[in-house]
């Protein structure tokens, strides 16, 4: 009987998590690098990685462009082919190298701004650091079962955002609220999308009222970054609120003077 064999390989993407998530090569700080420039002027960093492995670690370092949706969708276009991309502007090194076990080796960026910025508001891109062993791009070798073969490569995605400009506009819209039942909790589903000129990185709540226009109190969904043309999904667990009909206050507070609001109604059964 002739055996068939697979390999698969998988590579995954950080670009939220803290840097400890594993053994390995990571990236020490956030993964977010946010600068407010003018045209003209340049901003430069340094993104530091450890190797924690017993092994070495080649890495390879990129950029793309980055957009992503409510719905779940997230695309790594070629870099500079996004109308707010700032791909063109960014310059680093090195673009590959070695770590030897338990070093540290840093990357180098610089963002020049052009003189005439045709949109004001925020610009980004991100910027792929890709560490693999010398291995991981070898399928291994296949047994007399024709066992599955599986190779996880870890990437971070560093966003590089540059907002330019004084009092770029600051706008949302509200695209859908759903009231769903998902893993035994009730939760109210928002979906947010920035529709202005710069990144926001609102607060959402609900807050109920009752028939007799009571409030039963406000109820969380956490923050989220929002990138211009971008949204994303807000989760508001309503669980605990008693059957009945409500009328939900929707509120987006980005800690300024930048508030919105939406109203919906709901009705709560058991």
């Amino acid at each position: 009987m002739n055996s068939r064999y697979f390999y698969l390989l998988i590579i995954v993407l950080f670009s939220s998590l803290p840097p400890a998530w594993s053994a390995g090569v990571t990236v020490v700080g956030e993964l977010t690098r946010m600068a407010t420039v003018k045209p003209g002027e340049k901003t430069e960093g340094r993104i530091v990685l450890v190797n924690t492995a017993d092994t070495s670690r080649e890495v390879k370092v990129y950029l793309t462009d980055y957009r992503f949706y409510a719905d779940g969708r997230n695309f790594y276009d070629e870099p500079g082919t996004q109308l707010r991309s700032n791909a063109n502007w960014v310059t680093f090194a090195p673009n590959q190298f070695t770590m030897a076990p338990g070093s540290t080796a840093s990357i180098y960026y610089t963002i020049n701004i052009p003189e005439r910025v045709t949109l004001p508001g925020s610009h980004w891109s991100m910027l792929m650091v890709e560490p693999y062993s010398a291995e991981q791009l070898q399928p291994p070798q296949p047994d007399e079962q024709g066992q599955v073969g599986i190779r996880t490569i870890t990437r971070y995605g560093i966003q590089l955002i540059t907002n330019i400009g004084v009092n770029p506009t600051r706008s949302i819209t509200f695209l859908d609220k759903q009231l769903l039942a998902q893993d035994g909790a009730r939760v109210l589903l928002v979906d947010i999308e920035d529709n202005g000129e710069t990144v926001l990185t609102p607060l959402v709540w609900a807050e109920l009222y009752d028939a007799q226009g009571v409030s039963l109190g406000r109820f969380e969904a956490g923050r989220m970054r929002l990138l211009p043309g971008c949204s994303a999904r807000f989760r508001i667990d309503l669980t605990q609120v008693p059957a009945g009909k409500y009328t939900a206050l929707i509120v987006a507070d980005n800690g300024d003077d930048s508030v919105f609001g939406a109203k919906c109604l709901l009705d709560i059964s058991q």
